[in-house]
């Protein structure tokens, strides 16, 4: 009985394909946008946790001023060489501190120019941010006291600006410096948040601030734990030393934060996970303008085939006959459209984790939920319709034309 009633659906639906077709436009439309923005969504996480734990979950950073909603950190006061000094000697359980400042500066070398993320800093630098150099070396001490002009320069820079020009040894003009380059860093690609990370010229710290900021503040400073010591505990001396330095009296709130990497990661997490869900429900809804379109057309195809349903009632099939054909026949429109939903959503996420060069990662639990959604459309706004065609009276569905 079953399989005759689902060959009477697909019969039905084969009669009218352009309609058919139109029908599960909005299912196809709501599935594929669901399973994309998922698969896309879980992609980007999986790629913001792989590229901060590329840095390792021993590193501290440090900036001023107190982040939040109704915080504000511009007028927390900045940090000096000599904080950055007294952090190497007076705390135990690290390997490096970074002082780190930066801004956008144009770089040019002979016709050719390009806008760069310029940093100031010094080798402890390459150690907490994960930096290989691949061609020419680090910063010599004199250069660092003396404030040379010498710069270490990514693989974007090198390839947009120097082109197939070597360009150790030559120089180039980073804002309104003229910069030896003195060495070329791996290439690390994009990172999680579409930014070109090798679109980068690192200074001497004194240089930068010299002769490019003007000041000699520093932004943000990265402390590189030892490995096996407890970043909590070295995260409590950091705290507890800055706040002495500080003159932050005892229940007064730090006018600085320290946060790890494991902190970050899970901010992080959290924020493209919640997005993630934020643009899954907004496709979702188009699921329902599917299913509302879907009862629209059945309540359509009962008028049409009024007397052919009032000729099954005659001839002695039962209400619950024509509530099951029709109902198939709803259900079968959406489970086609969500078939092919998942095939185009898929594809579409494929085609963006090449572009955006993050995984391919798709929920099998996610797809399986597409699948029974989409069924799930189709048997709940096929039931009315269903429903008003086997209620029908036999002898007026056979008078009507």
């Amino acid at each position: 009985m079953f399989w005759e009633t689902l060959k009477l659906a697909l019969m039905a639906i084969r009669r009218n394909p352009t309609r058919s077709i139109l029908t599960v436009l909005g299912v196809v439309i709501g599935v594929a946008a669901v399973i994309a923005m998922v698969t896309i969504g879980k992609g980007t996480t999986e790629k913001v946790t792989a590229d901060m734990s590329k840095l390792g979950t021993n590193l501290l950073f440090m900036r001023p001023g107190q982040f939040g909603p109704g915080r504000s950190s511009a007028e927390a006061k900045a940090f000096t060489i000599r904080d950055v000094e007294a952090l190497r000697n007076q705390i135990s359980g690290i390997v490096a501190v970074a002082p780190q400042v930066s801004q956008s500066a144009t770089v040019v070398y002979g016709t050719e120019s390009r806008t760069s993320t310029v940093f100031g800093s010094d080798n402890s630098f390459f150690i907490t941010g994960g930096w290989t150099i691949v061609d020419g070396r680090e910063f010599l001490e004199g250069e660092l006291r003396s404030g040379r002009a010498a710069c270490v320069i990514g693989q974007t820079v090198k390839d947009e600006i120097f082109g197939n020009v070597e360009p150790l040894g030559r120089s180039m003009r980073v804002a309104n410096v003229s910069c030896e380059v003195i060495g070329v860093l791996e290439a690390k690609g994009r990172s999680s948040f579409g930014s070109d990370q090798d679109d980068t010229v690192i200074m001497p710290l004194r240089t930068f601030q010299r002769r490019i900021a003007g000041n000699t503040d520093i932004g943000v400073v990265h402390i590189g734990a030892a490995e096996g010591v407890d970043t909590q505990k070295v995260q409590a001396d950091v705290e507890r030393l800055m706040r002495e330095r500080r003159g932050i009296r005892p229940g007064k709130e730090d006018d600085f934060s320290v946060g790890d990497m494991s902190q970050l990661v899970a901010m992080q997490t959290a924020t493209t996970s919640v997005m993630t869900g934020l643009l899954g429900a907004v496709a979702g809804v188009s699921l329902l303008v599917g299913g509302i379109g879907i009862m629209n057309i059945m309540l359509v195809s009962v008028t049409e085939r009024t007397r052919e349903i009032g000729i099954r009632l005659a001839i002695g099939a039962h209400e619950r006959h024509i509530l099951v054909q029709f109902l198939v026949e709803a259900t079968v429109l959406s489970l086609f459209g969500g078939l092919i939903g998942i095939a185009l959503g898929l594809s579409l996420a494929g085609i963006a984790a090449v572009t955006l060069s993050i995984p391919f990662s798709p929920s099998p639990s996610v797809i399986a939920l597409a699948v029974g959604f989409s069924a799930l459309i189709g048997t709940v706004f096929g039931f009315f319709p269903a429903l008003r065609g086997a209620r029908l009276d036999p002898i007026v569905a056979l008078r009507h034309e």
